[in-house]
């Protein structure tokens, strides 16, 4: 009897402390939405921001994320899946097998201002491409492609063996089973983690600093020069 009523005591703490926890994180969200909604408009979104008073928009800022987002992703997807693929379906159980995957992890953790500091020492200052969006986007790949990688091959690995099985007794070469079978069966997980990924890749700041800078401080439609 006495540990039941502890063990409900216990339970009543832990409902209560979450309790807690979402209400402060409910009432903080509210607040923001409360003092943050009757502010947006179309042209906060589109207009171009004011450096000395109140009253600018952020439409250069999401033009110049989207920009990067899409170039960030048309470079590090297809990496990122020949790479998955290899890992998950051609690569070897061995020793340098596991020490590919264990770089990859600890790439995958790496803080974005080191991130941003290897993107200036090597496109901005070694290749000469100065603070470019090219730039910012192929340290936006470094910053992301070890992640979306292990995604990709975990999605890969989750496909269940007999489907391999099933088809390569059919007669498919393995390169037509990955193509035709295990792919497409794994399809809605790459999708998840494309978006998960592209989250990250919107919300950083700190390796585009050292990268991009303030390469688009004005907008202008007429350049679409991804080196300027």
């Amino acid at each position: 009897m006495h540990a039941k009523r502890m063990d409900k005591i216990a339970t009543g703490v832990l409902y209560a402390i979450s309790g807690i926890i979402v209400a402060i994180l409910a009432s903080l969200i509210l607040y923001i939405l409360v003092r943050g909604l009757p502010h947006v408009s179309l042209h906060f979104l589109t207009g171009k921001s004011s450096s000395y008073q109140a009253g600018g928009g952020i439409g250069i800022q999401l033009y110049n994320s989207f920009f990067l987002l899409v170039i960030t992703l048309v470079i590090s997807f297809p990496l990122s899946l020949g790479a998955g693929i290899y890992l998950s379906e051609y690569a070897k159980k061995g020793r340098l097998t596991n020490l590919v995957r264990t770089c990859i992890e600890i790439l995958s953790s790496l803080p974005s201002v080191v991130v941003g500091l290897f993107g200036y020492l090597v496109f901005v200052v070694q290749f000469k491409y100065g603070f470019s969006i090219i730039s910012g986007a192929l340290a936006l790949t470094v910053f992301n492609l070890p992640q979306m990688t292990r995604h990709i091959e975990d999605s890969l690995q989750h496909v269940p063996h007999t489907h391999r099985e099933a088809v390569l007794a059919l007669g498919l070469s393995r390169w037509e089973t990955v193509i035709h079978v295990v792919v497409p069966e794994a399809l809605p997980s790459i999708i998840t983690g494309v978006v998960l990924a592209s989250g990250r890749i919107f919300g950083e700041a700190a390796a585009l600093i050292y990268t991009a800078g303030q390469s688009a401080p004005a907008l202008d439609w007429s350049n679409w020069n991804i080196f300027s």
